[in-house]
């Protein structure tokens, strides 16, 4: 079916472009039974929430590794400069959330076919990346690089102190116990889901960092999955708090949405 090694990363980006619309619509109407939408009727065959982070966005440091050191730019410094952004939000959603998450969490209560669907997408999302990042991208010829990296870099970082601090929080809110609270305080004040929006951010200074196709369909389809999370989210939160819940609160991005 795919003549060369091109053919296969381009349908794949391709195939996560096109896929991004449709998940956004699918998302409008179902929600992914976890976390504090976790319901035992439709989720199946459970597994503990630490291992299913650890196992579904696994490729995606294992794979990367492994991909990257095929490319014909695997000993270009930009090549590794330009990579490391994308390890480092890895290692800490593969290793560091739940080694985290451990503590606070005793239930088995995250649905096995969310964790292997997320596993699969991150193979095929870890290929395209570390292949355009490893090969396909020309360093030499890209006078813009050092401009675009340091915007998409200062926005990338910025998003994964925010998603870092916001998961911070719920997690202590967990650990408290009593079931669920109200998170207050930064920018839980202005949205529900802040860690939604620091992962969107993450993404959007990747795809100025890497300027590339493969950059902008992951963007666009975590835009496509985390947005109607963040607005389910939302509701969830206004229909368990009611009048308790703060009115101006949004959803995902302060003051629109």
């Amino acid at each position: 079916m795919f003549s060369s090694d091109e053919n296969l990363f381009n349908f794949i980006v391709f195939f996560i472009l096109v896929m991004a619309f449709p998940t956004f619509i699918l998302c409008q109407f179902v929600t992914s039974s976890y976390g504090k939408h976790y319901t035992s009727a439709d989720s199946g065959t459970t597994i503990s929430p630490p291992i299913a982070w650890a196992f579904m966005e696994s490729p995606t440091l294992w794979l990367t590794i492994i991909v990257f050191r095929l490319g014909k730019n695997y000993t270009n410094p930009l090549a590794f400069i330009l990579i490391s952004p994308y390890l480092f939000h890895y290692i800490n959603r593969t290793i560091i959330y739940p080694l985290r998450l451990r503590s606070r969490s005793t239930k088995n209560n995250f649905p096995l076919y969310i964790a292997v669907t997320g596993f699969i997408f991150n193979l095929l999302n870890a290929y395209i990346q570390s292949r355009w990042v490893s090969h396909y991208a020309n360093y030499e010829e890209d006078e813009s690089f050092w401009v675009r990296f340091g915007i998409g870099l200062g926005l990338f970082g910025s998003g994964m102190l925010v998603n870092i601090w916001a998961d911070g929080v719920l997690l202590g809110l967990k650990s408290q116990g009593g079931g669920y609270k109200i998170p207050r305080g930064g920018l839980f004040d202005y949205v529900s889901s802040p860690n939604y929006l620091g992962e969107i951010m993450e993404w959007l200074g990747w795809a100025l960092m890497t300027w590339s196709w493969a950059g902008l369909a992951f963007f666009l389809y975590t835009c496509a999955n985390l947005v109607p999370r963040a607005v389910l989210n939302h509701k969830w939160y206004v229909e368990k708090f009611g009048e308790d819940y703060p009115k101006n609160r949004k959803a995902v991005f302060p003051f629109l949405y």
